[in-house]
C-alpha cells in the first residue's frame, strides 16, 4: 500500500474469507457493546440532569423564594440562567417550577409518611426515568407510594411518555391494589409477585354493551371480541379456549368459561366470569377448574395454574375468607361495562377546571 494512501477516497472490497462465522460473531458482539455504552451515556447524563434539578428545586424550597417574590422569581431566574447558558433547553419559567415542585412533593411527603423529619435523598432509579416522565408522574400521583410505583413500571417495561400515560390514565396503580388474591400463601415469592403484577382489578370492559345481564351473553361479547379482551388482559395472554368440557368418568360434565396460558408466566390461568357480586360458592368451583387444568393441561415445566374470577363487584373481606382453605392460587377482580365508564367520566373535572387546578400550583 503506498504511503497516504489510506487518506483517499476508495472502495474496501470485502473478502469472503473474513466474512465468517467468527467475523459475525465479532460484530455482533461490538455492536451490543456499543449499545450498551449508549445506553450507559444515556442514563448518565439524564441522571446528572435530574441531580441538578433536584438541587435547584432544594435550593429554591430551602430559600423559600415562592413565599417571598412570588412568580416573578421564576421569570427571573429563567432569564438570568437563559442569558448565562444561551442555546441550552430546561431553563424555561415553567420548567423551572416544575423542579421546585418535584422536590417538594417527595421531601414533603416522605417527612408525612415516616414522621422523621429527613430528607428524601433521590432513589438511584430515578437516573432511569426520562425528566418529562418524572414530570408526568408526580404531577399525576396523589402519593409518593403511586409515584415510585410507575417510576419502578417505567423502569421494568421501557415505557415511553405516552405508555406512560395511557397506563396512569388507565389506573394501573389502583388496579393492582385492587385485585384480592391469596398468590402470597400460595404461589413461590418471586411467581407471586409477577402474577400479581400481571392481573388487575377492574378490567374495562366498555367495548361491550352494558345492556348484558346474562353470564352466557358476556363470554359470547367476550369471545367475539377477544382481540380487544387480550389488550385489555394485558402482554402474554394467549387464548386457548372457552366452554372446554370436562367429562368425569363418573358422567358429570363441567365446563369452566375460559382458559388462557401466559407465556411470562409460563401457566395456564382458568378464567370465570360473573355478572353479579361475588359471593363465597364461587372460590370452590373456581379452586376445582384450577385443579383440573393442573391435573390435564399443565405440563411438567409449566408454573401452577392460576384461577382468576371477574365479577360485577365484590366484598374484600368476603373474597379473603372464603379464600381460606383453598389449595389453588386464585385471584378475584371486579369488570367496569361502558355505562359504569360514563359515570366515572362524569365524575373527573372538566377541561378548564383541570387548568385552573394546574395554575393554582403555578
Amino acid at each position: 500500500m503506498k504511503e497516504g494512501q489510506d487518506n483517499k477516497p476508495r472502495f474496501v472490497k470485502r473478502s469472503p474469507l473474513v466474512v465468517g462465522e467468527e467475523y459475525v460473531n465479532l460484530l455482533k458482539g461490538l455492536k451490543e457493546r456499543f449499545r450498551r455504552s449508549q445506553v450507559k451515556a444515556a442514563v448518565k447524563v439524564n441522571s446528572t440532569l435530574l441531580e441538578f434539578y433536584w438541587d435547584m428545586g432544594r435550593e429554591i424550597s430551602r430559600l423559600r423564594a415562592d413565599a417571598k417574590y412570588g412568580s416573578a422569581f421564576f421569570d427571573s431566574l429563567s432569564l438570568d440562567l437563559k442569558t448565562e447558558f444561551p442555546g441550552q433547553t430546561g431553563f424555561s419559567s415553567a420548567n423551572i417550577r416544575y423542579a421546585f415542585r418535584w422536590y417538594k412533593f417527595y421531601n414533603q411527603q416522605y417527612e408525612i409518611l415516616h414522621q422523621l423529619g429527613e430528607e428524601f435523598e433521590i432513589p438511584l432509579e430515578f437516573g432511569e426515568v426520562p425528566w418529562k416522565h418524572h414530570v408526568q408522574i408526580f404531577t399525576k400521583s396523589k402519593s409518593v407510594k403511586e409515584a415510585l410505583f410507575y417510576i419502578d413500571e417505567t423502569v421494568r417495561n421501557g415505557w415511553s411518555r405516552a405508555e406512560l400515560i395511557a397506563e396512569m390514565e388507565d389506573g394501573l396503580y389502583e388496579k393492582r391494589g385492587a385485585l384480592v388474591t391469596n398468590f402470597d400463601d400460595k404461589l413461590p415469592a418471586p411467581y407471586g409477585g409477577l402474577a400479581k403484577e400481571i392481573l388487575k382489578s377492574p378490567y374495562n370492559l366498555s367495548f361491550i354493551s352494558d345492556k348484558i345481564i346474562h353470564e352466557k351473553d358476556l363470554e359470547d361479547a367476550l369471545a367475539i371480541n377477544i382481540t380487544r379482551f387480550l389488550l385489555e388482559l394485558g402482554q402474554g395472554f394467549a387464548y386457548v379456549g372457552r366452554q372446554m368440557e370436562l367429562n368425569m368418568p363418573g358422567g358429570q360434565t363441567f365446563i369452566p368459561d375460559m382458559i388462557f396460558y401466559h407465556t411470562r408466566l409460563k401457566a395456564y390461568i382458568v378464567l370465570e366470569i360473573k355478572v353479579v357480586e361475588y359471593i363465597p360458592e364461587f372460590a370452590g368451583k373456581l379452586n376445582f377448574y384450577v385443579s383440573a387444568v393442573d391435573e390435564l393441561m399443565k405440563q411438567d415445566d409449566d408454573n401452577p395454574t392460576i384461577g382468576l374470577l371477574i365479577c360485577k363487584s365484590k366484598d374484600d373481606t368476603v373474597v379473603e375468607w372464603s379464600f381460606r382453605g383453598m389449595n389453588q392460587p386464585l385471584g378475584v377482580a371486579e369488570y367496569q361495562l361502558r355505562n359504569d365508564m360514563e359515570k366515572i367520566s362524569k365524575m373527573l373535572p372538566s377541561e378548564q377546571e383541570m387548568r385552573d387546578i394546574i395554575n393554582t400550583y403555578r
